[in-house]
C-alpha cells in the first residue's frame, strides 16, 4: 500500500522525514526504484530539498544505512544483554536477533550491505564497525579469549560466525527454509538451528 505524500512537516525536522520517506520507499518499491524525486513527494517538499540535504541519492541512502547498523547493533547487544546465560548462549541469542532484524526489515537488510548504492563515509564505516565490533566481544568472550589482540584463529571464528548467520538471514528472506520450516514458525526454527549451526563451527575449538 502507498502511503500518502506528507502535505506538511515541523520545522527543523525536515532531514529526518527525508530520512523516513527514503525507509518507506524502500519497503514498497525497493532500492532498484528509489529516487530522490519520489521521496520529496513522500514529504511534501520540492526535488531539489533532498540533494540539498543528501547530495544525491546515495549521500540519502547512505544516512537510511547508517541508521540501519546502529539499530542492528542495539538489537545484538539487548540479546545479550538480557539475563544471566552463558557466553555461548550470548553468542546464540545475538545470532538470532541478526536475522530477526533482517527478517523485520528486508528491504534496509539489502541496503546496508550494497556497497555501490551508498558513500563509504567515516560514519557508515563506523556504524558498521560497531556492531562487528560487538560479533568480536562475543566471539571471544564465548572462546574464552580476553584483551584487544585478535588473533589469526579468533578472525577465522568471527568471519565464519558472522558469514553463518548472514546467510541465513539472506536464506530465510529468499524463503528458502519453507521446505523446513511451517509459516509462522521461524522463532522456533531459529530457537532450534542457529545453535547448531554456530556449534558446527567448532568456536571453541583451537585451529591446530
Amino acid at each position: 500500500m502507498t502511503t500518502a505524500p506528507r502535505a506538511t512537516y515541523h520545522h527543523g525536522d525536515l532531514r529526518s522525514a527525508l530520512i523516513l520517506g527514503a525507509q518507506e520507499l524502500l519497503v514498497e518499491q525497493g532500492i532498484e526504484a528509489f529516487s530522490l524525486r519520489a521521496v520529496a513527494r513522500r514529504a511534501g517538499v520540492s526535488p531539489a530539498a533532498p540533494a540539498y540535504h543528501f547530495g544525491d541519492a546515495a549521500g540519502l541512502l547512505t544516512e537510511v544505512a547508517i541508521r540501519g547498523f546502529n539499530e542492528l547493533t542495539r538489537r545484538m547487544a539487548a540479546s545479550t544483554d538480557a539475563g544471566p546465560r552463558s557466553p555461548v548462549e550470548r553468542l546464540h541469542a545475538m545470532g538470532h536477533a541478526y536475522i530477526h532484524f533482517a527478517f523485520a526489515n528486508p528491504a534496509l537488510f539489502h541496503l546496508m550491505f550494497r556497497k555501490e548504492k551508498m558513500r563509504i563515509t567515516d560514519a557508515l564505516k563506523a556504524s558498521a564497525n560497531a556492531a562487528f565490533s560487538h560479533l568480536q566481544a562475543t566471539v571471544s568472550e564465548a572462546a574464552g579469549i580476553s584483551g584487544q589482540h585478535v588473533s589469526e584463529d579468533l578472525l577465522a571464528s568471527m568471519l565464519a560466525a558472522w558469514s553463518m548467520v548472514h546467510g541465513f538471514a539472506h536464506l530465510a528472506l529468499d524463503g528458502q527454509f519453507e521446505r523446513f520450516a511451517t509459516p509462522g514458525t521461524l522463532d522456533a526454527f531459529c530457537d532450534t538451528y542457529i545453535p547448531r549451526a554456530i556449534g558446527q563451527l567448532r568456536l571453541l575449538t583451537p585451529v591446530s
